[in-house]
């Protein structure tokens, strides 16, 4: 690593832990045409594991900001859902006293 502790550089360093995504693959996405949080997540599935991204979208906001040279706050949010799970329908209807 270099001076500068906030620089990822190792490119095999798994970045989206849900959907093993690399670094590598966040700056194939950068070059690819990714200007945002949502372009890699399209490109690579990055944030959207079952955490939806609240464990990598730091460090893939970091990556984009380092490559674009821009600040890390000016990168707006992803979107986030929730995981879908199936449920039984009778949960739906239960009563709070039940």
């Amino acid at each position: 690593m270099t001076d500068n502790k906030n620089k990822i550089e190792d490119n095999d360093v798994i970045i989206c832990r849900c959907e093993e995504v690399s670094k590598k693959e966040i700056l194939e996405a950068i070059n690819d045409g990714a200007r945002d949080i949502r372009g890699v997540k399209i490109r690579t599935r990055s944030g959207m594991g079952l955490c939806q991204g609240r464990t990598c979208e730091v460090l893939t906001r970091k990556i984009i900001a380092e490559q674009l040279g821009i600040n890390p706050k000016e990168l707006s949010p992803s979107t986030k859902r929730p995981p879908v799970r199936p449920i039984e329908l009778k949960l739906l209807g239960r009563d709070e006293n039940e």
